[in-house]
This record gives structure tokens, C-alpha cells and sequence, in this order.
């Protein structure tokens, strides 16, 4: 039984869904049909915000993360102890992090993880950067909470011994959160018992 062909703009719209991340193409196949037989305004919204946050959101020029300002609220605001920087690799673990509402300090936002194998080395993720936004900033302790993946470990690994290097004190959230786990899958307890529990690196 032979299966038609996808027309062409279909092809591209199942085939871009495909890049979000855990959507294979079956599923995205049934999120493209869904959309433009069931909810073409959805559709349409969905474009909207995607085009307005491209065009809207830039990285903050302290912590690295999305802003709409050159500097985020986050950075700017009074009630942030700056001594302290939390190290993560993206925005959303960020964010779980602040839902845990165990974290005071400002952060650092990679925008991902040493992996040679993808091409993501130091100097692609900007760790000089990093250590620009360290030394600028009267910071006393970063702590490392990249994910317990084996890339995760490697990039804490990897910064905890250049920061060292550089006389900076540097702790590792702790092991409550599951090896092999990405904080942005992880409770929001477990992730204020890790960060309240980190260890000297």
C-alpha cells in the first residue's frame, strides 16, 4: 500500500515540530494535522509569539538569559545577594531553580554544556564570559548547577577547575537531584534540598 506524499508545506511544518525536543515525527505529524484542521487560530498565535519572542528577546548582558532589556530584572534587582552566582545551563533550569524559591543570588545561564561531539566546546559556550562577569562583580562563591548528566558533570568539572585557578570559591549542588537527571524535570523540593546541601568542589 503505497502512502501519499506530504505536499510540500506540510512536509516543512511536521519537519520543523520535529526539532522540539521528545517530538518524534509521528507526534509531530498529529500536532501539524491537529493545528490546521482543528485550530488554525492557535496556529496563528503560535506564529505570532514565536516571531514577537525572536524578535523581542535578546541574552541579558550580565546573566546571559532572555531578556527584553539589555538587563534583566532579575540582575537589576536590589533584593539579589551578588556575591553569590549560580551557575546553570539554561534558561529553564533557571527557572526551576527560582520556583524553588530556596535561591537569593544571581545566575549565569550557559545556554548549554560541554559536548566535543556536538561541536559545544568552551569557547562556543562563552566561558570567558563567564569568568568577565566573575572577576567584574565583587562574586564569593559559584555554585555549579549544571545537570548530572555526563556532559553536565563534565562542564562542572571543567569550570569548578578554572575558577579554582583563579582563587574563586566553588561548591556543586548536591546529589538529591538523580544522576542522569536535568533540573528542569526535577521537584522543586529536592532541587532546595540540593542547593541548601551543596558541597565545597
Amino acid at each position: 500500500m503505497s502512502v501519499l506524499p506530504d505536499p510540500e508545506p506540510l512536509y516543512e511544518l511536521i519537519e520543523a515540530l520535529t526539532q522540539l525536543p521528545g517530538v518524534g515525527k509521528r507526534t509531530a505529524r498529529r500536532m501539524a494535522y491537529y493545528l490546521l484542521q482543528n485550530d488554525r487560530e492557535g496556529a496563528l498565535a503560535i506564529q505570532k509569539a514565536i516571531e514577537s519572542a525572536l524578535q523581542d528577546l535578546q541574552h541579558c548582558k550580565m546573566c546571559n538569559s532572555f531578556t527584553q532589556e539589555e538587563i534583566c530584572a532579575t540582575c537589576l534587582s536590589p533584593r539579589r545577594d551578588n556575591t553569590i552566582l549560580c551557575v546553570v545551563e539554561t534558561a529553564a533550569d533557571q527557572n526551576m531553580i527560582e520556583a524553588s524559591h530556596s535561591y537569593h543570588g544571581l545566575y549565569y545561564v550557559l545556554m548549554g554544556k560541554l559536548s566535543p561531539l556536538e561541536g559545544m566546546g568552551a569557547d562556543t559556550l562563552g566561558f570567558k564570559r563567564l569568568l568577565q562577569r566573575v572577576f567584574d562583580y565583587p562574586v564569593k562563591e559559584v555554585i555549579l548547577a549544571t545537570n548530572f548528566t555526563a556532559e553536565g558533570e563534565t562542564t562542572a568539572h571543567y569550570l569548578g577547575q578554572v575558577l579554582k585557578e583563579h582563587g574563586i570559591k566553588v561548591s556543586r549542588i548536591a546529589r538529591g537531584v538523580p544522576s542522569g537527571s536535568e533540573l528542569e524535570y526535577v521537584d522543586a523540593g529536592t532541587i532546595a534540598w540540593a542547593l541548601t546541601e551543596r558541597r565545597s568542589d
